[in-house]
């Protein structure tokens, strides 16, 4: 369902951003990115974490799970939050609270204690993103909104590679805890939101015309909405998660790659998702939401046998560069398809709630693909390949044929 007509019309007539605009965007991709950076330098110092709490990475990998399954709780509380106060403080609050949580974890003094406060790190991350996306997509012109979305989601990737260069160049020299210490510099961006990014223009008409209601008053009616967005952002995830989280592990056990060549590979497949990011983002502005999204999936589907079955690190590294081109391509499109979705009164608390709990139910996905790699071979020689097919095999169909009967308001006017 997309609207139409004069008011449409009169907002799509001019997409050229202002210096406010700039900003706010600016802002939303910033704090998006920051936030997916603190995330990552964890990845990157399991072992060396492990060792001095005297313990071993499996039970530092708890940090990472309680972080995924604290999500969802901060999207509600900090998406009520701007519903209910406006979006540039719970945004603020986010990111101070996401940063100062990473300067504690530098200083836990034990493995309890540093989990304690990566679960609530974990709330803290999950509310920036539902904030962040409402914002942005609320001040900017409507016909935008693709490629604003595509700028937002591209901060994801951006993240993960700021925190490889950080790692790369600074872990030798200042270890885990000083990476951490590193990760509180995101709350200076506190400091630029309240001076540079001015409220939402649709959330402030919207609250004068009518006050915020319960969530639940909100949801009335649309409830099915509801279900609907989680199973799609579920099988979203697991397109993300299902070509990410054992694909280094695969360079490694199967084609024998050395610690160089899969950093550099996963420097690529980041710019590929970054690209892809935008141009979808972009194109969906023009074919459709749901059309913009099939497609990415479907183009993602030819690169399957030449990134999981290829034997040449150069044909491994353009593979992988095409696919998450198309992962993060259909991904680039979901801050703009989820906030049109939005019951109004709930922008900033749908998007961000419906996506953590698609990336909850999904996070089985490492544990389910090493169990399929195990089954179809070994324990001793997994067969990772089979298992990054199948799932992805199975899923970019699946995410095909739910966007081709769901809904779509491309262009809706907010704050009506």
């Amino acid at each position: 369902m997309t609207e139409s007509g004069p008011a449409v019309s009169r907002l799509a007539a001019d997409e050229r951003w202002t210096p406010a605009q700039r900003g706010v965007v600016a802002a939303c991709f910033l704090g998006w990115m920051l936030d997916a950076f603190d995330f990552f330098l964890v990845v990157f110092v399991l072992e060396r974490i492990a060792r001095d709490f005297g313990t071993d990475v499996k039970h530092v990998t708890y940090a990472i799970f309680l972080t995924l399954a604290m999500r969802p709780l901060g999207a509600f509380l900090f998406g009520r939050l701007a519903d209910r106060s406006g979006r540039r403080p719970a945004l603020m609050a986010s990111v101070l609270l996401y940063s100062a949580l990473e300067l504690a974890s530098a200083f836990a003094p034990s493995l309890a204690v540093f989990i304690a406060l990566r679960a609530l790190y974990g709330i803290a991350m999950g509310g920036e993103w539902g904030v962040g996306a409402s914002l942005a997509l609320e001040s900017v012109p409507v016909r935008s909104r693709g490629l604003t979305s595509g700028i937002l989601q591209g901060g994801y990737p951006t993240g993960y590679l700021l925190a490889a260069i950080v790692f790369g160049l600074l872990y030798e020299h200042i270890g885990w805890r000083g990476m951490f210490v590193v990760g509180a510099l995101p709350a200076l961006l506190v400091l630029y939101i309240w001076a540079k990014v001015p409220e939402s223009g649709a959330w402030a008409a919207a609250r004068t015309s009518a006050p915020a209601r319960n969530p639940w008053a909100a949801l009335s009616g649309h409830w099915r909405l509801a279900v609907y967005a989680i199973v799609l952002m579920t099988a979203f995830n697991l397109f993300s998660h299902g070509t990410q989280d054992l694909y280094p592990t695969f360079l490694r056990a199967e084609r024998g790659l050395s610690t160089g060549a899969i950093s550099r590979i996963a420097i690529l497949y980041n710019i590929g998702a970054i690209c892809g990011g935008l141009l979808f983002g972009r194109l969906s502005s023009r074919l459709g939401r749901r059309a913009a999204i099939a497609l990415a999936a479907l183009l993602a589907l030819p690169a399957l046998p030449f990134w999981a079955y290829s034997t040449s690190v150069t044909t491994i590294a353009v593979a992988a560069f095409a696919m998450q081109f198309m992962v993060q391509g259909a991904w680039g499109v979901v801050p703009a398809h989820l906030n049109e979705l939005s019951p109004e009164g709930m922008r900033a608390t749908f998007p961000g709630v419906v996506y953590q709990l698609g990336n909850l139910l999904a996070s089985y996905n490492a544990t389910l693909q090493a169990s399929i790699a195990i089954g179809h071979g070994s324990a001793a020689r997994p067969d990772y390949a089979f298992a990054l097919c199948l799932v992805c095999g199975i899923v970019a169909p699946a995410l095909i044929v739910l966007v081709a009967f769901g809904p779509e308001r491309r262009d809706v006017r907010f704050g009506s």
